[in-house]
């Protein structure tokens, strides 16, 4: 069995809208997200801003009774709120208190790449260390188990089908998806939730700090910080967030007349073993060429037939490299490569949420016929120059937009790719 499977509902809180509406206005606008967070001005990061979601906690609170938000961190709460969305906007009736119905038919893929760290720095360890064990509260596992993000929403809608969450550092996002995909094809559910999500805190960004992979420079000019594909780019902006799909078979999505927001054609995973030039933090170019190619190969599409790239771009020294892997696994020349964007330009790099987010904005680019600028990088670097006419500045109208490629590349060498298509009844 080979059931074809479609987007029927989305939900996200980025940086720069937190509703489908708000997201898509923003992308259109090339409205960024980025802003300075004083806590790392306090705490003395040399990159002092960062991408977070505004306003959530009105939503919060609407969408949650008092009980449930005191067991959920920000990433949990991040989560659930895209979850709900995506849930609502396929036309489905969120379950009411007490309701004991199971839908075995309907699962969920979550991932996140780090997870619960805020609860960890600023509750667990903290009282750990005072002697104060007994005073973590009954909710604190919960908060910190890695799978929290995909048991709060198995709860939230009493999800019967597989409930797991994966961590693929950067590829988390891609991943899930995928592997909601291939479980639909399969014939092994009919729905599944599919998404990551990625909560907002100093403790999560300071090692990339250290790193010195984040953005140094631009404190004073927050919005200029963010630079995918740029000469001046000094690394990337720290982000979080969540955005999560609603994925279904073909034949149940018709079948209950639901909204269809594009198709899932296909897509691959892989890694390059940390070979050939590969490491821990670096891509082995030959499995992102590979992976490209698999997920082509697996939608039953030619190369040809993609008209626009976002780029998993995080505005360090892999740019460039990953612009040729791209001309590379396409076989296209410089002067043809499709628009590439990089929707980090606009909210950072929200580490295990990115591609679910950015899938998101891939989808809305679908419906709406348009590729959003890629903002920032006026002045490309050197390498990406003759690509230059493929990487908008401006919000480009392209009515022929009917595919869209989208990638992630994470740590540990992982890949993750996606062949998303306009629905065209």
């Amino acid at each position: 069995m080979n059931q074809r499977v479609v987007v029927t509902g989305m939900g996200v809180v980025a940086p720069n809208g937190n509703s489908l509406e708000s997201f898509e206005a923003s992308l259109r606008q090339g409205r960024s997200g980025i802003r300075r967070i004083e806590k790392l001005v306090e705490l003395n990061f040399a990159c002092q801003v960062a991408g977070i979601p505004q306003g959530v906690d009105p939503i919060a609170e609407a969408y949650f009774t008092e009980e449930e938000r005191l067991a959920m961190n920000s990433n949990m709460i991040y989560a659930s709120i895209a979850a709900v969305d995506a849930w609502k906007s396929a036309g489905l009736k969120r379950p009411e208190p007490g309701d004991d119905e199971v839908h075995w038919d309907t699962g969920a893929v979550i991932g996140t790449g780090v997870g619960g760290l805020d609860t960890v720095g600023d509750r667990l360890v903290p009282m750990t260390n005072a002697g104060k064990v007994r005073r973590l509260g009954s909710t604190c596992v919960e908060q910190i188990m890695s799978s929290n993000v995909s048991a709060k929403i198995g709860g939230l809608f009493g999800l019967g089908n597989q409930l797991t969450t994966n961590s693929s550092a950067c590829t988390t996002g891609t991943e899930a998806i995928y592997m909601a995909t291939e479980r639909i094809r399969r014939g092994l559910a009919k729905r599944m939730l599919a998404g990551a999500s990625e909560g907002s805190s100093p403790y999560i960004w300071a090692g990339f700090d250290a790193m010195r992979v984040t953005a140094r420079g631009f404190n004073e000019t927050a919005s200029e910080a963010s630079r995918p594909m740029s000469a001046r780019a000094t690394g990337f902006v720290p982000g979080a967030g969540a955005g999560v799909m609603l994925l279904e078979s073909l034949e149940s999505a018709v079948e209950r007349g639901a909204p269809i927001y594009a198709e899932i054609r296909g897509g691959a995973v892989n890694c390059g073993g940390q070979r050939m030039g590969g490491s821990m933090t670096a891509p082995n170019a030959k499995g992102v060429q590979r992976c490209i190619r698999a997920a082509i190969a697996d939608a039953g599409i030619d190369a040809s037939e993609i008209d626009a790239i976002s780029g998993h771009l995080t505005a360090t020294g892999a740019d460039p490299i990953e612009v040729k892997n791209w001309a590379e696994a396409l076989d296209r020349a410089p002067h043809a490569l499709p628009t590439i964007t990089a929707t980090k330009s606009l909210i950072g790099h929200c580490f295990g949420a990115a591609g679910a987010i950015e899938s998101i904005a891939a989808v809305l680019m679908l419906r709406g016929s348009f590729i959003h600028a890629s903002i920032n990088c006026e002045d490309l670097h050197l390498e990406i120059e003759p690509y230059a006419a493929s990487v908008p500045h401006k919000t480009r109208e392209m009515s022929g937009l009917d595919v869209i490629v989208k990638a992630g590349f994470g740590f540990g060498d992982v890949n993750g790719c996606l062949i998303l298509e306009k629905w065209n009844p």
